[in-house]
């Protein structure tokens, strides 16, 4: 680390100092981090699958789609615009000029020379309408930017075709599925469609089982949440 010659700077001690010197002071668990990466970080891997399950995998098939078609979307304007029609139409604060990329509003300079060697693009539906950035040499610099149609990502959608799959999947598992808009538990299931707890468990069970429905445990209880392939068929049986 730093003022000690020849100590070995331990993988994310970087990032722990940086955050220090952003927030005035760690606070004890990150210490502890700093202190005995290798012993934390099992702990560390655990805390981040929990989060990843709770708070991202339930809504994930919505926003893995979103992602998909806003990088389908950047590949096809490179190949038949080129890279500076790319960087031009990515978000209003950046410009594509003969010399360089350009960014307003950037309290510090970034040059070639210090920067790295590539530039790493990154749609998000969590930057809001801002861009983010990372410079961390040698790694290329980062730019994350807010992916198309992340407007209209919450937006209730409709279902009016659900009627099409009854004959298919049953009054029960269809009514399941269109309630599914967001993550929720067996109870709230059952009070929404007035079918019983059992009723919806068994249903769940089989939805689960074909691959249209995934469960992520939150506390005590467990979420059920539509799966990709259920948004697709949803989406196929509408007019």
């Amino acid at each position: 680390m730093a003022g000690h010659p020849g100590r070995v700077r331990r993988p994310g001690a970087r990032d722990l100092d940086h955050l220090a010197r952003h927030q005035g002071r760690l606070g004890p668990r990150l210490r502890m981090l700093h202190a005995e990466p290798e012993a934390r970080l099992a702990k560390l891997t655990d805390e981040l699958e929990s989060y990843w399950e709770v708070v991202l995998a339930p809504y994930w098939a919505r926003i893995g789609p979103v992602l998909e078609a806003d990088i389908l979307h950047r590949a096809r304007t490179v190949a038949e615009h080129g890279a500076g029609r790319l960087l031009d139409d990515l978000h209003t604060s950046l410009s594509w000029e003969s010399d360089g990329l350009r960014m307003a509003r950037r309290k510090h300079p970034l040059v070639r020379a210090t920067a790295g060697a590539g530039l790493l693009l990154i749609p998000s539906v969590f930057t809001g309408p801002d861009l983010r950035t990372r410079t961390t040499p040698p790694d290329p610099p980062q730019i994350a930017y807010p992916a198309r149609g992340t407007g209209t990502l919450w937006q209730r959608r409709r279902t009016a075709g659900a009627e099409a799959l009854t004959a298919v999947l049953g009054r029960s598992r269809t009514l399941l599925l269109t309630e599914l808009e967001s993550p929720a538990s067996t109870t709230q299931l059952a009070h929404r469609t007035g079918l019983s707890p059992a009723g919806v468990s068994q249903q769940l069970t089989a939805l689960r089982d074909a691959g249209l429905v995934s469960a992520h445990r939150a506390g005590r209880s467990v979420l059920y949440a539509r799966t990709t392939a259920a948004e697709t068929l949803l989406r196929a049986a509408s007019p």
